[in-house]
């Protein structure tokens, strides 16, 4: 039994309870297989994975710290198991499963006479877990980037005027997958002129023009691990404003990154940044969080916002993108992930911040 499950076996109160996991995300974490269904059963000693017919014969090849079954009804399966190992109490997820899915099985299990707990018990536990990344995570992690940044560096060679948002996006999906991903993170965000002052902007036809900022919200998904990063480019000439407010944004985020080690807390890495651009007079356009964990999600827990009084931790693994939108005009994001270490962190994006006008 690995450290994963053994953690969790040790968090189980007695022999007559058990965790079920059914998220596809935590399954995936838990046994390191990947499937659109299917479910992990952790009780005091034993771990089972069960999946259906379509998942049976691979899962059985790389899973090896779970018992595989492959089942046709899950509601027959899981009562068997109830009944063999004496079941009285199965906790359940509460985020990550629907309101239907979760009826669902307690309906089944309260057939067996078992009761269902679906507090936040386990998605605590799973979040505890998830949050410190391994050396196998991280390695994960940082190849996710070293792609990202292999398709970046070469876009910047493909911008230029007349371009399309769409074509960026593309070429850009097409640059990651060629270099090893699997998929991209998310849907990109290359978006250009007035439209980088969407935070979350939706790439279409505009095109690129003389004197506009490019930002580029980029990641690429490696083996489940994703990466994040943001540049924001300038095409052309580009005004005193453009320049001033991206060095803001640039200083706003070294700012944060100088803070950052285990023993902060989430609002202080995001007051960090969030001083420099309210100093400069700009408060009002930094509307969102400083950063975010990333992992097996894109975003993930720990937080560095106004509102989260996490406290971070070696082996954390977090976002830093402040920036400042301006509407109708422009905007601006420059987005690093780093590693958080007992002195300081380890920035895990190396591609060039200072603005670059192409």
């Amino acid at each position: 039994m690995d450290n994963k499950l053994a953690t969790l076996c040790n968090h189980i109160g007695s022999n007559n309870e058990a965790f079920l996991i059914t998220s596809d995300i935590n399954r995936l974490y838990i046994t390191g297989f990947k499937s659109s269904d299917g479910a992990v059963l952790i009780t005091k000693d034993m771990a089972y994975l069960m999946v259906d017919f379509r998942y049976g014969e691979a899962a059985q090849k790389k899973v090896k710290n779970a018992t595989v079954i492959i089942y046709s009804s899950f509601a027959n399966t899981i009562t068997e198991l109830c009944k063999k190992h004496d079941l009285e109490k199965v906790y359940l997820e509460n985020e990550g499963i629907s309101l239907a899915q979760a009826n669902r099985i307690k309906f089944t299990l309260s057939k067996c006479n078992v009761k269902t707990g679906t507090d936040k018990t386990l998605d605590k536990i799973i979040t505890n877990l998830r949050i410190i990344k391994s050396r196998a995570e991280v390695a994960k992690i940082k190849k996710a980037q070293e792609i990202t940044e292999l398709a970046y560096n070469e876009i910047l060679n493909y911008i230029k005027p007349g371009v399309k948002e769409n074509e960026i996006a593309l070429e850009l999906e097409f640059l990651m997958r060629k270099n090893g991903a699997s998929a991209v993170s998310f849907d990109l965000i290359t978006i250009t002129g007035k439209k980088t002052s969407l935070p979350h902007g939706v790439p279409d036809n505009s095109v690129v023009n003389n004197g506009d900022f490019v930002t580029m919200d980029i990641g690429a998904l490696y083996d489940g691990y994703h990466s994040d990063m943001t540049r924001t480019v300038a095409v052309g000439d580009v005004s005193h404003e453009q320049k001033e407010v991206y060095d803001i944004v640039l200083q706003a985020q070294l700012s944060a990154l100088s803070v950052i080690k285990a023993g902060i807390t989430g609002d202080y890495a995001d007051k960090a940044a969030r001083d420099v651009i309210d100093n400069a007079g700009y408060g009002e356009y930094f509307g969102h969080s400083t950063g975010h964990g990333v992992g097996l999600n894109i975003h993930e827990e720990p937080r560095l916002s106004p509102r989260v009084k996490t406290i971070l931790s070696t082996g954390m693994i977090v976002t830093v993108e402040p920036g400042i939108y301006l509407p109708d005009k422009f905007g601006v994001r420059i987005e690093d992930m780093v590693y958080v270490t007992k002195n300081g962190c380890t920035n895990l994006t190396t591609a060039e911040k200072n603005l670059i006008i192409l």
